[in-house]
This record gives C-alpha cells, sequence and structure tokens, in this order.
C-alpha cells in the first residue's frame, strides 16, 4: 500500500519513527508496510536558524517530539532547483512563497507545515513546501485527535497476506 504523494497528518513521534530505505540516491520512508513520502505536521516553532538565501532551519514541536524542516530559499542561485522549475517565473513565484513563508516562521508561533519528508545525515527531516500560521489555540488538539483517528483507521491497516507486500528490511 501506498501514500506517496498524499500529505499524511503525523505526530513527530511517528514521523521520527519512520522506517527509511537503504536506496540513497531517492530514499523512501514507510510507516508499517505504507510507503510515505510527503507530511503534514503542527506545533510550536521551538528554532530557528537562518541562513539569508540559502535556507531557514527550524523545529516544530507538537508535544510527542521535535520535528527539523528545511526551507530553501536559494531558489535562484541552485541548480537543482532551477531544474525542478523550468520555467523562470515558477521559479521566481516559488523563491518568493519561500521568502514569504520565512518571514512566517518565528520561535513561539504555532504553524501548520507540509512538505516532502527527506534525510539529511541520517536523520528524517521535513524539506518545506508550505506553512500556515495558526491562530486558534484548538487547532493543536484537533490536530492531535486526526492524527490518531488517522493512525488508527488507515495507517494501521496492514495489507492482506495475499497481496505480497512486506515492509523493507
Amino acid at each position: 500500500m501506498t501514500l506517496q504523494n498524499t500529505h499524511v497528518k503525523l505526530l513527530a513521534f511517528d514521523l521520527l519513527s519512520l522506517t527509511q530505505s537503504q536506496s540513497p540516491s531517492s530514499p523512501l520512508f514507510y510507516r508499517r508496510a505504507i510507503t510515505l513520502s510527503r507530511v503534514e505536521t503542527l506545533g510550536t516553532v521551538t528554532l530557528r536558524d537562518l541562513k539569508p538565501n540559502r535556507f531557514l532551519r527550524f523545529a516544530i514541536d507538537d508535544g510527542t517530539g521535535c520535528i527539523p524542516c528545511i526551507l530553501w530559499l536559494n531558489h535562484l542561485s541552485s541548480p537543482s532547483l532551477a531544474r525542478r522549475h523550468p520555467n523562470p517565473a515558477d521559479l521566481a513565484l516559488a523563491a518568493d512563497a519561500n521568502a514569504r513563508f520565512a518571514g512566517l516562521i518565528k520561535v513561539g508561533v504555532v504553524a501548520r507545515v507540509r512538505g516532502r519528508i527527506t534525510s539529511y545525515k541520517g536523520a528524517t527531516q521535513v524539506t518545506v513546501s508550505d506553512v500556515v500560521l495558526e491562530r486558534d489555540p484548538n487547532t493543536e488538539i484537533l490536530h492531535w485527535l486526526e492524527c490518531v483517528h488517522l493512525a488508527r483507521n488507515c495507517y494501521n491497516v496492514l495489507p492482506p497476506p495475499s497481496s505480497g507486500l512486506a515492509p523493507p528490511k
């Protein structure tokens, strides 16, 4: 079973305990036998490390752990990001959006973050594609409840034994 290209809602505890495939070129992440590539999480920003025109590294704490996040700010100078956005107008829009997101991230704010699950030096992190600040104090509790509900009813459901799918070793 796969949930690739779907933003799955996970708590830090679940995200940081994902199993990673051994392929260094394009690592895959698994929760039981389910392949994951994108995540949505919500919590309080507890760390902010800005390297201007390069990246913003920050951490989201949801009460179960801290999720390392990276927001790239070098769209206009990075050849790899330019290959992903061959149209210069798209590249400029992505650069502007990430610059706006970087301005929103401050220590102490509650933020909802979406992005790709990636790995850096063997540690799981989120490469951020979207940031929304939350002002409603109930959003954290609602996020927790949604994560528990989805884990029980979607993510913990194993495929039938006849499917031949097994988690990676």
